[in-house]
């Protein structure tokens, strides 16, 4: 921090300098997943700098980033090169968020949900199994606030109960591995709010099968809960792909 003449205070850049860093790669990044700067695209640090008007740090340290979650690579006497998406942490709640802010926005809902239906009936028969009695009725008193919210038209309400609800559930498992995909799934249900491709009030069934999947868990009927939660992902899928043919999307044909 530079020193200050007496009695003014001193000005510190590193918010600042953090701010800007924040923006850059978030600009670059939804570039990258938009397709706007493709696989094999260089980066010249130079361009960027005057681009973003920040300094050649900022840049440095943006392109570090998406160097560690495999956007890009530095070749010799090429440059910064965009990496192919085969090559993308795409499991990186950063990547997720923004796929969704571009026009990939489809496919990656598309394949979260897919992951989701894989992975969340199974953490629900295991968190009938697992759970424990205090746990089990905190769920089930999630599901009856959600309901409250739905009804009511509350969707940020609703939206902040959901993600704490298959939060819950992925912890529930006891298993480490899926308990990490709770930042994915908040992610994509907030995608989903923020670009509109939820409804404005949630199913009757949808409210039901989240009710349905906290009493199974409740009462150790983890077949029940596993296939409540089956039909609570493929509900979620229905509803995306209803609200994607109606705005004549053709990514979500």
């Amino acid at each position: 921090m530079k020193p200050s003449p007496a009695g003014v205070p001193a000005v510190r850049t590193a918010p600042v300098e953090a701010g800007l860093h924040a923006q850059v790669l978030d600009r670059l990044g939804t570039a990258i997943c938009g397709g706007e700067l493709p696989p094999g695209a260089v980066l010249n640090i130079d361009d960027l700098v005057d681009r973003y008007a920040v300094s050649r740090s900022v840049v440095r340290e943006v392109l570090r980033v998406l160097a560690s979650i495999g956007f890009v690579e530095t070749r010799r006497r090429v440059g910064v090169m965009i990496r192919p998406i085969e090559e993308w942490n795409v499991f990186d709640p950063q990547v997720i968020r923004w796929r969704l802010a571009s026009v990939g926005r489809i496919t990656q809902l598309r394949s979260i949900t897919e992951l989701r239906a894989a992975v969340e009936p199974h953490a629900a028969l295991l968190a009938a199994e697992r759970v424990g009695h205090d746990e089990a009725s905190d769920l089930v008193g999630l599901a009856a606030k959600m309901w409250a919210a739905g009804k009511a038209g509350d969707e940020e309400r609703f939206l902040e109960l959901d993600i704490e609800f298959h939060r819950r559930v992925l912890i529930a498992s006891g298993n480490e591995m899926f308990v990490r995909l709770q930042s994915l799934v908040a992610e994509v249900l907030t995608g989903r709010h923020e670009h509109h491709l939820m409804p404005h009030h949630p199913h009757d069934q949808a409210l039901h099968l989240h009710a349905e999947v906290a009493q199974a868990i409740q009462r150790r009927d983890g077949e029940r809960a596993r296939r409540a939660m089956v039909e609570l992902m493929a509900q979620a899928f229905d509803e995306m792909r209803a609200i994607w043919e109606q705005a004549g999307d053709v990514a979500g044909a």
